[in-house]
């Protein structure tokens, strides 16, 4: 045997001559495991299936590979987004019945269905009696912001501020409302529902001074801004929340006319 055949017989030979096929399948199972890649991991030997019908170029089956994993890991972070908003219930702004109110338009919608708002860090006011569609709008956007990537918690406004009176007890008060503080959005559900007392006022108002024009918060509140001194006793305090909530604010007022006392009175009549 010539010299050059002794070297070429200890050069390895590439992986796809050597050994059986499971062994290559398992070597992907176990790259992929390793690298965390979950959607080639289970979709490989699919695509490969694709790609040999196809007559695929090995960088066109390899951009399809990353292109399927990089969707899925978006699909997975947006869900991730959606749920760590802490929704009460599903609601989509696709789903909003703009016959049953026309005080809202597609147009206003399309609007705050922009991120852009969020991202300059404007305030969102919904206005209207209950039952107008004020929570279904507000838990809609909400969840269009988190599909677009955007960090969003949703909470009512006394449960915000019995979190807040909790952390004060326990010394965590900064750390709570500094963790606030970091949300793109803070959906605030409920505004005016119940009378805060000068120290519940105080909190809440810790929230807006440590948001105010840097990150966005959106509310739906029944009541009109002249009714909101009933709420916030402290009349500068009421001055104070509602000059940050309206400056440089989106106003969407949703009328007097519930959505759910119409469709039970259709229910009625059938």
């Amino acid at each position: 045997m010539s010299t050059t055949d002794t070297t070429a017989a200890q050069i390895p030979s590439p992986r796809r001559y050597m050994g059986p096929e499971e062994a290559v399948d398992t070597a992907i199972d176990e790259a992929c495991r390793a690298l965390h890649l979950p959607t080639i991991r289970s979709r490989v030997q699919e695509m490969a299936a694709d790609a040999m019908r196809q007559r695929s170029s090995y960088k066109d089956f390899l951009a399809d590979l990353l292109e399927a994993e990089c969707g899925e890991r978006e699909e997975r972070r947006k869900q991730r987004l959606v749920r760590d908003a802490n929704f009460p219930r599903p609601k989509r702004l696709e789903d909003f019945d703009y016959a049953e109110n026309p005080n809202v338009t597609p147009e206003v919608v399309g609007t705050l269905s922009d991120p852009s708002w969020v991202k300059a860090g404007q305030p969102l006011c919904l206005i209207g009696d209950s039952g107008t569609g004020k929570s279904h709008l507000l838990i809609g956007i909400g969840t269009a912001m988190a599909e677009a990537g955007l960090k969003v918690r949703y909470t009512t406004t006394v449960n915000l501020v019995n979190e807040l009176a909790e952390a004060a007890d326990e010394k965590k008060l900064t750390r709570t409302i500094a963790r606030y503080g970091r949300v793109d959005l803070l959906c605030l559900d409920e505004f005016g529902y119940l009378d805060l007392d000068k120290a519940g006022a105080k909190l809440l108002f810790q929230i807006f001074t440590e948001r105010e024009e840097r990150r966005a918060i959106a509310i739906a509140s029944n009541a009109p801004f002249s009714e909101w001194k009933q709420t916030f006793t402290d009349p500068r305090l009421c001055t104070a929340i509602v000059d940050r909530v309206t400056f440089n604010a989106h106003i969407v007022e949703t009328g007097t006319q519930s959505y759910r006392f119409a469709q039970s009175q259709k229910k009625r009549r059938r």
